[in-house]
């Protein structure tokens, strides 16, 4: 609902809309009857500011435990939403102390489709 919200809104265009968990959960029942935090598979959702819609990048294996292709990464995310933030990724940031640091080595999205 929100997003179709926006969109009607006009607001999408211009707003990226992230949705990322912090980690899955393991692909078996544990002794508790639950599932523990799992880092090897996790999801994002991405939507508006030019984010192609209707997309599905990688897969996880059967069980949801392990990324089968296209793994999609925490500096990939970041590297996009630095770029629809109008920064440029080939320009280091600089630390007090005046030493270059990359902003994200990732691949922005519009790069990996």
């Amino acid at each position: 609902a929100l997003i179709l919200d926006m969109d009607d809104r006009g607001l999408l265009e211009d707003t990226l809309v992230c949705f990322v968990t912090e980690f899955g959960r393991t692909p078996k029942i544990n002794k508790f009857k639950g599932r523990d935090h799992w880092t090897n598979a996790y999801s994002i959702a991405m939507a508006g500011a030019g984010v192609p819609g209707g997309q599905v990048i990688g897969s996880s294996d059967r069980d949801g435990g392990f990324v089968r292709e296209r793994a999609y990464t925490p500096d990939d995310y970041a590297a996009t939403v630095y770029q629809k933030l109008g920064m440029d990724l080939h320009e280091p940031l600089y630390t007090a102390d005046n030493r270059p640091m990359a902003l994200a080595t990732g691949t922005p999205i519009r790069e990996v489709l």
